[in-house]
């Protein structure tokens, strides 16, 4: 339990004390400071159910209040809200408690399993800017609820099994006839075969393949007769489709590690394919597939709809799996090989209504018990400053790399060629190109659409991710030059943005747990600023290391400490990593 929560139950027994019962009581950041610290509104509630006025009540409580030595300048505003101010003696205790352990300014959860799919990536296609909220928000999430108690269980589930694999192979077939994969009197082994093709191959590729088929109807059948063979691991198509795989995943790792993105599972949709005769016959006994023009469909519209709901296509006509059905047989399989009490799904908002689709259909056939939870967790884009999606300059679709690459050069002209030796600036560039996308994708709440302004958001100043690395930095460097110096307690206050740094660091419990109700890192990236503000206009105003009054010397120093690690720990939910210099 954190401090700040025991110090919400403390006051609730005082409460106790007073006569009055309340359920849930928390004290609230006011929001006149010269009023006081914190605000109690209960007594707007208890006064209906004690049938007293709100203004008594608050009296009462005040009583009580006033005998505990933790609190000062005790007043009653308005109809009967409480201020309470915390002495600066249990204040700085509060805060050497945090800096003993910094566990105390943090409320577990209780333990969950959760698997989290967000990634999303397809097979022999290039990642893109579409790509990035997906692996940025969704390892935050990862992140923020491990420390908070959660198993988390993070899935690449790579897209590598409907048609886009059908167009690649049909494509490779058409350029490269006289591959052995395409001999049906080989009896060899597939796996020693060498493809000719590289992932920058595979690049070129799937675009041409899926351009033709929008054009040539022939061509689109024949990918179709290929998916089939695909899914139905014909030998040969299925072994060349495993190499195409492989080298692509490859690719794929590169980049997602580029992001600080680490996932457990690296499964595709092709991984839950065993499931599928299961997955079948569970919906088959349970009644619930219908025939629709040749397909199997499941209805899973509800009679208090408002909108649409189209059936969820099963299996198409000519006998392939659909992506929605995929989707159902992952569902199936997670339950069975991981067990777990949630299951979330971090992609683009646009898709709410294929998931909530695969939701129902899943609930239907009774694919996982009532209790397990299936949330889907939408994004909004990342658009150009023209406020249309992040495209490269000739209009064309951007990828991950080259948009790293972008932020990469306008980061190295920050970097300090004085303190960052040559062989280094490349990497650091890299780092702080990281920081800045990551900062700026996870500033905004995450279902809303926001601008990437690539000036904005790598300056050294404002609310961006160098200024944050540059300010953290900077508090590791005050107190490497001040190892010397004792540290570890505080007990004394010299300005009120000290106090100001003290309550904002007690409020970090609620800020987590609210972040993660939400299912969002806005909250988190936003404190993290505040934060790191109010220590830099502290920084800014005082002489740490050569400050004559050891006792308060002693304070800043410990305080510096604690908003370093709270730093660290935050940049490193948002999996930003920080560099030595910049």
């Amino acid at each position: 339990m954190s401090i700040i929560k025991e110090l919400n139950e403390d006051v609730k027994k005082l409460v106790e004390k007073a006569g009055y019962q309340v359920d849930n009581l928390i004290l609230q950041p006011s929001g006149r400071r010269d009023l006081g610290e914190f605000q109690l509104n209960d007594a707007m509630n208890l006064a209906k159910q004690y049938k007293k006025a709100p203004r008594i009540i608050a009296e009462d409580i005040v009583k009580f209040l006033e005998q505990d030595d933790r609190f000062t300048n005790l007043n009653i505003a308005g109809p009967g809200f409480i201020n309470i101010t915390l002495t600066d003696e249990y204040l700085g205790s509060l805060l050497t408690k945090i800096y003993e352990d910094k566990n105390l300014n943090i409320d577990k959860r209780t333990p969950k399993k959760v698997v989290l799919d967000y990634g999303g990536a397809n097979v022999a296609k290039a990642l893109h800017v579409g790509h990035l909220r997906s692996a940025n928000i969704g390892e935050a999430l990862k992140r923020l609820a491990t420390l908070l108690g959660y198993e988390v269980i993070g899935d690449a589930h790579l897209g590598d099994y409907g048609r886009p694999l059908g167009l690649v192979v049909l494509e490779i077939k058409k350029r490269y006839p006289d591959l052995t994969y395409f001999d049906s009197n080989y009896t060899g082994n597939f796996a020693e075969i060498k493809l000719p093709i590289t992932n920058k191959d595979l690049e070129e590729i799937y675009p041409y393949a899926s351009n033709k088929s929008k054009e040539d109807e022939g061509y689109l059948e024949e990918a179709r007769e290929v998916t089939f063979k695909i899914q139905n691991h014909e030998r040969g198509y299925y072994d060349l489709w495993k190499k195409v795989v492989e080298i692509s995943k490859q690719d794929i790792k590169q980049v997602y590690d580029l992001l600080n993105v680490e996932f457990e599972l690296w499964l595709g949709e092709s991984d839950a394919a065993e499931y599928i005769e299961e997955l079948t016959q569970i919906y088959e006994e349970k009644k619930i597939l219908k025939e629709s023009e040749g397909a199997l469909v499941v209805e899973v519209k509800e009679e208090e709809d408002t909108s649409p709901m189209p059936p969820l296509l099963f299996k198409r006509s000519n006998g392939t799996i659909s992506y929605e059905t995929t989707d159902l047989a992952t569902i199936l399989q997670r339950k069975k090989e991981l067990n777990p009490d949630e299951i979330w799904y971090c992609v683009d908002a646009r898709q709410e209504l294929h998931f909530e689709q695969v939701f129902r259909a899943a609930r239907k056939a009774e694919l996982v018990p009532e209790q397990v939870k299936l949330e889907f967790v939408g994004f909004g884009t990342m658009n150009g400053t023209d406020g249309k999606p992040f495209k490269t300059r000739d209009g064309g679709v951007m990828s991950l790399k080259e948009l790293i690459e972008l932020v990469e050069e306008e980061t190295k002209k920050r970097i300090n060629e004085e303190t960052v030796e040559e062989s280094k600036r490349e990497g650091v560039a890299k780092t702080v190109a990281i920081s800045t996308l990551k900062y700026a994708d996870l500033l905004p709440f995450r279902g809303t659409d926001y601008i990437f302004d690539l000036e904005k958001f790598s300056d050294l100043d404002g609310k961006t991710g160098p200024y944050l690395l540059y300010s953290t930095i900077r508090m590791k460097s005050l107190l490497e030059k001040g190892k010397h110096l004792n540290i570890g307690k505080i007990t004394k206050f010299k300005t009120e943005t000290e106090k100001e740094i003290a309550l904002t660091i007690l409020r970090l419990p609620v800020i987590l747990n609210k972040s993660l109700d939400s299912k969002s890192l806005n909250d988190i990236t936003e404190y993290i600023y505040k934060l790191t503000s109010l220590y830099n206009k502290f920084y800014a105003d005082n002489r740490i290391l050569t400050e004559e009054d050891p006792k308060l010397q002693e304070s800043w120093l410990t305080l510096t400490k604690i908003v370093y690690d709270i730093n660290i720990m935050l940049l490193d939910v948002l999996a930003i990593k920080v560099p030595e210099k910049m």
